[in-house]
């Protein structure tokens, strides 16, 4: 297509502005109303949908942090400890594994839960024992020597 004045050009919108328009309302295409139809009225509608489809993500990312807190909660709770304990012996224990892995090994794999369960309990009791100083080594120093019986 040539143009022989500016103002044909200017006023011609090509095929880009085409493709822009068809983006926008298939994106819009679910919506009721007018809004998956007028280009003017969906532009607005999909802005929006977007705004809220990211701050949704945001909020998905909690839910689903909480969700595997309680379910570790529950869990540990079965095996006579309480969450913070669970997790803060865990993490002196040097297991790196995060509160996902944690819930899906409490559904789906109870006896390695209950084998962590048992490694954060071991820790609290040594922590015990060093904080009231029985003698049998210095304070601050933990030992994760097993004795097979």
């Amino acid at each position: 297509m040539v143009f022989l004045t500016l103002s044909c050009w200017i006023r011609n919108r090509g095929p880009d502005r085409y493709w822009k328009v068809q983006e926008v309302l298939s994106n819009a295409r679910h919506f009721r109303g007018r809004k998956n139809r007028c280009y003017s009225l969906a532009v607005r509608a999909v802005r929006r949908a977007f705004v809220y489809a990211t701050k949704a993500r945001k909020i998905k990312r909690r839910n689903m942090r909480t969700l595997w807190i309680s379910r570790i909660a529950a869990a540990s709770r079965e095996h006579g400890m309480k969450y913070p304990a669970l997790i803060h012996n865990l993490v002196k224990s040097s297991v790196e594994v995060n509160r996902r892995v944690l819930s899906d090994l409490a559904i789906t794999e109870p006896k390695s839960f209950l084998s962590l369960a048992k490694l954060a309990r071991a820790r609290q009791q040594e922590g015990f024992g060093a904080a009231l100083g029985d003698g049998k080594e210095p304070p601050g120093v933990f030992s994760r020597v097993v004795t097979l019986q």
